[in-house]
């Protein structure tokens, strides 16, 4: 009887233990835990057999109870080696998963660090590389492991272009982790070049001992445009505030010359030497006033006094003004569904013409220029310069020799030229108006095919105004109240305004201003126009006399006039009280049409010719 409850207890241990070890085995598929299977069947066969022999009419089957105890032992121990192999294969089981997700991590992270990352081994052979650092190199990661990083990595000095050792030799070989201050040029196995910053380390295991290099390759080359596009902001800037103070003063002087040179030629007979004369005068006074203009251009703050245009002829207009005379032909593709812009015409004309004089200048032996231009959306998606929005995209291709590429970085800056003649102006001119109307400007440039000049001007939702016909002469009738602090304006535009049939009243700022309106408007009799400068140095100026005149008069029509200013009531005169604006200097018929505008309730957003 002890003999088999002895046995039932071993076989029941054993199966149990089998069947244990065959679960585990079949998860883990270890060769320990399947020869611990095939043991556990042989064992448990074993006991099975004595047990059925123990009811078995032979003798020799029959066992004592002392002979099958040490079979049980065997049997706990048997069971106890399946629970020891389970924690042991359990455990590394989930050392095996954790480090399969700790890889899988790092991938992850390898392949979304915006870097190139290339390992290499202690002789310099590639081991992995990042999708960057293959999109960098030109190399895929199956193709580069085992080759040098010398021949994967091809990096030349951005000064000398000269071929330059691997960082990552440079670091096995001093052991050292290092960085360049300088940036350098990466050349991709299909010949694009890259400019980069790089750094290197190396890779040490617990004990110190170095087992391979990490190199580390940023692309910098978006980086260094902005720099360069700052760089250039910054000298525009610089160069502006010389050329505001300039051209402030210089047309004021401008004032008092074109508005006399006006003034005489109405006295003179037409026809007469004298008139002839002083027509040519004219013309040489208003070619000093666009020189004046094309220096406000660079003046920092100065905004644009905008107005709604129809871009497709302001560049038709520009390009012919441009060309007049020249060997070299204009072709233009301007569909009639672009959209309008809100730009001061007489700038953004200037900087088409600009860039057609450039582009004429580089086909001295004739040639097709071919303008167009179409409506586009930018959007974050899109790899383009300007901000995400609605625009007018102009592209201007010219025939020619091209740019050389060592020029392309400076044809934006001022004074460059490599012209003998030119002043360098013309293209910084450009530049500047376009940023200076929310747009963008590019070139590309191949030797021997020509060059494309791309701008971007933002989409206006209004509609421009159609063209209306030619105004009726006009006899001035009513008051009209000058301020200006400059006598010699004063002097010259209330003899214009005298001309022109008004009853002037002048004023040197804005406090005297103020209050000559205030007496006539008490005694019944108030101006019908009043014309401010903005500026008035030591005294107050047009902007803070409208809002006193405001306050006396809420339908006071007056005109803000100025030959600079930074202030923003320029560019946005009706915010302020001003119903239209004349930039000094004026002839007296841009005084008269703008006085006629406002008068008539035909309220323009600029005024004058300021071309």
């Amino acid at each position: 009887m002890a003999v088999s409850v002895i046995l039932v207890i071993s076989i029941s241990i054993r199966l149990v233990a089998l069947v244990w070890s065959l679960v585990l085995w079949r998860r883990v598929r270890d060769w320990r835990m399947g020869f611990l299977s095939f043991m556990l069947g042989l064992m448990a066969l074993r006991q099975i057999l004595t047990w059925w022999g123990m009811s078995s009419p032979w003798e020799s089957w029959r066992l004592r109870p002392v002979t099958e105890i040490p079979g049980l032992a065997v049997s706990i121990l048997a069971c106890l080696a399946v629970v020891f192999l389970h924690r042991m294969l359990t455990e590394r089981q989930r050392t095996e998963e954790a480090l399969a997700a700790e890889k899988e991590r790092l991938a992850v992270t390898l392949r979304s660090i915006a870097d190139g990352v290339i390992t290499s081994d202690t002789e310099g052979r590639v081991v992995l590389m990042n999708r960057v650092a293959e999109e960098l190199t030109g190399w895929s990661q199956s193709e580069a492991r085992g080759k040098s990083l010398a021949e994967v990595v091809h990096i030349l000095d951005e000064r000398t272009r000269q071929r330059r050792p691997s960082p990552g030799e440079a670091m096995l070989r001093s052991g050292r982790a290092n960085s360049s201050s300088s940036q350098m040029i990466l050349v991709a196995r299909d010949g694009r070049e890259r400019l980069i910053s790089e750094s290197s380390a190396p890779i040490r295991d617990k004990d110190g001992k170095i087992r391979g290099a990490v190199l580390v390759l940023r692309d910098v080359t978006e980086k260094r445009k902005l720099e360069d596009e700052l760089l250039k902001v910054e000298r525009l800037e610089s160069l502006g505030v010389l050329a505001g103070g300039l051209a402030h003063d210089f047309n004021n002087i401008l004032m008092a010359i074109l508005g006399n040179l006006s003034l005489a030629r109405l006295y003179a007979p037409p026809g007469d030497r004298v008139h002839e004369r002083l027509e040519a005068a004219e013309k040489a006074a208003l070619r000093a006033r666009d020189l004046t203009e094309r220096l406000l251009t660079f003046a920092r703050g100065g905004a644009p006094i905008r107005s709604t245009a129809s871009i497709a002829e302001l560049i038709r207009d520009s390009a012919e003004f441009a060309l007049t005379g020249s060997n070299v032909r204009c072709e233009f593709s301007l569909p009639e569904d672009l959209w309008p812009v809100e730009v001061d015409q007489g700038q953004i004309g200037q900087a088409i013409q600009n860039l057609i004089i450039n582009a004429d200048q580089a086909m001295p032996d004739g040639g097709i220029i071919r303008v167009k231009a179409e409506n586009v959306i930018v959007t974050d998606q899109m790899p383009l310069p300007p901000s995400p929005g609605t625009y007018d995209k102009d592209v201007i291709a010219a025939q020619g020799m091209g740019i050389p590429r060592e020029h392309l970085g400076k044809i934006f800056d001022p004074y460059f030229t490599t012209k003998p003649e030119g002043s360098g102006l013309g293209l910084t001119t450009a530049y500047s108006i376009i940023r200076r109307h929310g747009g963008h400007i590019a070139v590309d440039s191949q030797m021997g095919r020509g060059t494309v000049v791309t701008f971007y001007l933002p989409a206006s939702e209004k509609e421009w105004p159609a063209k209306k016909p030619s105004e009726e002469p006009w006899e001035g009738r009513g008051k009209v109240l000058l301020m200006d602090d400059e006598e010699v304006i004063r002097d010259v535009a209330g003899h214009m305004l005298a001309v022109l049939g008004y009853e002037v009243a002048l004023a040197k700022d804005g406090a005297e201003a103020i209050r000559l309106y205030q007496e006539a408007y008490e005694v019944g009799e108030p101006f019908d126009v009043v014309i401010m400068d903005l500026t008035v140095p030591g005294g107050m100026g047009g902007r803070e006399a409208m809002k006193r005149l405001l306050e006396i008069d809420p339908h006071v029509r007056a005109i803000v006039s100025s030959g600079y200013s930074r202030d923003p009531v320029m560019a946005e005169h009706e915010k302020y009280g001003f119903q239209a604006v004349i930039t000094k200097p004026y002839k007296i018929e841009d005084l008269d049409r703008t006085i006629r505008q406002v008068l008539s309730g035909r309220i323009q957003q600029t005024s004058g010719d300021v071309a």
